[in-house]
């Protein structure tokens, strides 16, 4: 089950997101629990396989608006990073951060499932 303790560990700015609830814990976790099912992910990695940046651009932006939120402060600095290129459309390899990314979505999960 995730816990504040737990998201402090992560990274997250729990006080900051759950300001961002009205001050509702209860709220907070629940949407935290939400993210790993969030579909942008998955379209910010076929987009990037697909070299579509147009619709990396559009998913990793919507990660950053829902991480950023949340104040899942890992996992947004590292969308963020991916956003601005992608936003002028520059080809690069983003594998690494993808990888990143997916690992650390993975990780958070497993705090959820816990």
């Amino acid at each position: 089950m995730i816990t504040i303790e737990k998201l402090n560990r992560f990274g997250a700015d729990t006080e900051e997101g759950i300001a961002r609830c009205a001050g509702m814990e209860s709220l907070y976790l629940r949407l935290v629990g939400m993210v790993p099912k969030e579909s942008n992910f998955d379209l910010l990695k076929e987009s990037l396989e697909k070299n579509d940046l147009d619709q990396a651009f559009a998913a990793a932006h919507a990660l950053k608006g829902v991480l950023g939120n949340l104040s899942l402060t890992p996992m947004y600095d590292l969308v963020a990073d991916m956003t601005e290129p992608l936003r002028s459309r520059t080809e690069m390899d983003y594998s690494g951060q993808l990888k990143e990314l997916l690992k650390m979505k993975e990780n958070l999960t497993a705090l959820c499932e816990d």
